[in-house]
């Protein structure tokens, strides 16, 4: 496996790839800002119109998890922040592929991720999954700390439900957070 931040022209080539992970996420029930069922064609307008612009500007690092040149996996790292948050990154849509899953590939792209965020001074990290998930125990375990919850805070991809959203953060470097506290 290997983990890279994609730049335009790897984003391109594993444009398909992007594509049908969020489509199989969403579709497996992932909280990720869609509903099931999700298209191929909304899936692209997402990366197309959203994502790539994000990535070109430098506001987004996109990170892809590849196995025989496949792209398996994939998170980004919300690096254009507001003035008063030179900082902070924000973790966004974290996926992996429903039949990629339970080989560390997760974990690969937070560490990878989190080395990102420090290479750009970022010392705190936020990110908001659903409450209960199965994403939620990963990040515990990855040494996020809960910050909140928003009860009914989505609609379930899956169904007419909604769910809450567990807010939470890690800290990089504690030395840098006592310094600014």
């Amino acid at each position: 496996m290997q983990i890279l931040r994609a730049t335009l022209d790897q984003f391109d080539q594993h444009f398909d790839d992007l594509v049908e992970i969020l489509q199989q996420t969403v579709n497996h029930g992932a909280a990720v800002g869609f509903i099931a069922p999700l298209s191929a064609e909304r899936a692209a307008q997402f990366w197309q119109e959203t994502i790539r612009p994000a990535v070109a500007s430098g506001d987004r690092a996109l990170f892809l998890a590849l196995e025989e040149g496949r792209a398996v996996g994939t998170a980004q790292l919300i690096l254009g922040m507001p003035d008063n948050q030179p900082h902070r990154g924000e973790v966004s849509k974290m996926m992996v592929h429903p039949d990629h899953r339970r080989k560390g590939i997760a974990h690969h792209l937070i560490a990878r991720l989190e080395e990102e965020a420090r290479a750009h001074h970022r010392w705190q990290i936020t990110l908001d999954t659903r409450t209960g998930g199965g994403a939620e125990p990963f990040y515990h375990r990855m040494g996020y700390k809960v910050a909140g919850i928003i009860p009914n805070f989505g609609k379930n991809a899956t169904d007419d439900a909604f769910h809450a959203t567990t807010y939470m953060y890690k800290t990089l470097d504690e030395r840098r957070c006592q310094q600014a506290g």
